[in-house]
């Protein structure tokens, strides 16, 4: 997971009882296996004193960054939508380092080819 992303910076009060998503994506972040990863993902830790609810600030590698509201959404669907959107990194990289256009456009009459061995679907346009 932390392979896709440069800094990672988790804000809690440590005496709110809402900061359990906080410290399992931060023992998630903590394990052997995400820290060899990337071992150049900053991990930053912010303990809050106010009532400022918890969130998970994350900075992927090509520089978006994206906030998570840690009382509305669980540890593991944070690492799945970080996981997604690597994984959309990862093929932006693969095209753009075989100087290839990205987005890639596939033009609509492609859409509808048939191909030996499969049947083409024939889908009615709208007007």
């Amino acid at each position: 997971m932390l392979k896709f992303l440069s800094k990672v910076r988790i804000e809690f009060n440590a005496l709110d009882p809402r900061t359990a998503v906080c410290m399992e994506f931060l023992a998630h972040c903590n394990t052997r296996k995400a820290k060899e990863s990337n071992p150049t993902c900053q991990l930053q830790v912010k303990r809050r004193t106010d009532d400022h609810p918890p969130e998970i600030k994350v900075t992927f590698v090509n520089g978006v960054e994206e906030v998570f509201d840690a009382t509305t959404i669980s540890a593991k669907n944070i690492r799945q939508m970080i996981l997604e959107k690597g994984e959309y990194i990862e093929t932006e990289q693969m095209f753009r380092g075989n100087n290839e256009t990205w987005p890639v456009i596939i033009p609509q009459e492609e859409l509808y080819q048939g191909f030996p061995g499969t049947k083409a679907k024939k889908v009615e346009e709208k007007n």
